[in-house]
């Protein structure tokens, strides 16, 4: 009984922690999207 209850805990911290770095990949794809975009207005105006 207890083997199954750790098993479950490693699964959950394993999927929140998947779940972060997905979040965290896509913030910083975000942010690099974010500046690429402010780096041609730039260009642009000069």
């Amino acid at each position: 009984m207890k083997a199954h209850v750790l098993a479950r805990r490693v699964a959950l911290f394993a999927m929140a922690g998947w779940l972060l770095a997905l979040a965290g990949c896509n913030t910083v794809a975000g942010v690099g999207d974010d500046i690429s975009g402010s780096a041609r207005a730039v260009q642009r105006k000069l």
